[in-house]
């Protein structure tokens, strides 16, 4: 080869390791900003879901027997095919009436400082007590604990809660169903990113990452779970349901509160898979994510964003998408 054609290839294997170089070096920083604002989730350690609690769980999340009319389980309005969540604006319970708020995904949840749109429940075992009397149906916790001995339960709880003396309670259902919930981690891609994979966003998903925090979603949307942790109006800058659509308003806390400050506020909703958790917000108004991004923007931050913007946002938000764990289904 011609000395010409030895320094052409000199110089080109150069400009490759510059680009790669840079490339890295811009990733680099990207992952750094993006821990500083997030940080990342991890499986549940190995035989989380095999300790005699989390059985326990399981086996009440899935059990329709355990409500008032024998058809109503927890995973009624949290299914496999929506990741957790329901896709219907509101659920059904059992007693046929449509809950007061859509159901948003169980995966991740128990992160959250407070559970539901209100994060009026502090931890996931009052959450779970709580749908006893709520979801399931029952006229009191006295009548759930009588579903649950008539159907064999005394014996399963006294092995999840040895040395109790009275280990079937309401308090012990909403212990083992936090058990249970607490080992629905989904790991994604962008997991894998902060983790150091380079290849595990696209770079239309780096894009979106930037945009993301540039536009200002992360203010509210920051933590592990993008979110899930703070409190916030819904409507800073516009009337929500100017934007959604929504049949009715929704108050939020100041329902609980009358509190003129907690009008319109809401828990913040974490960001994990919510590509797959569609519909969108309190009352399920939003049909798709890409819609929902230019609501945000418009009532929280006052902005239109462009079709590109939402695009990459969309893009980004997909990385956050984790797979099914193997054990949300009915135990065999």
């Amino acid at each position: 080869m011609s000395e010409t054609g030895n320094a052409v290839r000199f110089v080109t294997g150069a400009l490759a390791a510059l680009a790669l170089s840079a490339n890295a070096a811009d990733g680099d920083d990207l992952r750094r900003q993006a821990l500083a604002l997030f940080g990342k989730i991890d499986a549940p350690a190995a035989g989380a879901a095999d300790a005699p609690q989390a059985r326990l769980g399981r086996a009440l999340f899935w059990d329709t027997r355990v409500s008032a009319d024998g058809k109503t389980a927890c995973a009624s309005c949290h299914l496999p095919s929506n990741w957790g969540a329901d896709p219907r604006p509101a659920s059904i319970d059992a007693r046929a009436e449509p809950t007061s708020r859509h159901s948003p995904t169980i995966f991740n949840s128990t992160g959250q400082p407070g559970l539901r749109w209100l994060a009026d429940r502090k931890t996931a075992a009052i959450q779970a007590e709580g749908s006893l009397t709520g979801s399931l149906g029952f006229e009191s916790k006295a009548k759930a604990l009588e579903k649950l001995k008539a159907l064999g339960y005394t014996e399963t709880f006294g092995a999840a809660f040895p040395g109790e003396a009275e280990a079937l309670t309401t308090a012990n259902y909403g212990r083992a169903l936090e058990a249970y919930e607490a080992t629905l981690v989904t790991p994604a891609p962008f997991d894998r990113f902060l983790a150091g994979d380079d290849a595990a966003l696209t770079p239309e998903q780096r894009e979106g990452l930037r945009t993301f925090v540039a536009t200002g979603c992360a203010a509210c949307h920051n933590g592990a779970l993008l979110g899930g942790t703070a409190l916030q109006k819904f409507g800073v800058v516009k009337d929500y349901w100017l934007e959604t659509g929504s049949p009715k308003p929704d108050v939020g806390r100041f329902a609980a509160t009358k509190k003129d400050a907690d009008k319109y506020v809401f828990r913040v909703a974490m960001l994990r898979n919510v590509a797959r958790t569609p519909p969108y917000f309190h009352d399920g108004s939003v049909a798709t994510l890409d819609r929902a991004v230019r609501v945000m923007a418009a009532v929280q931050l006052g902005r239109t964003l462009d079709d590109a913007t939402v695009r990459r946002i969309v893009a980004f938000l997909d990385s956050l998408t984790g797979e099914v764990p193997a054990h949300y289904a009915p135990p065999k």
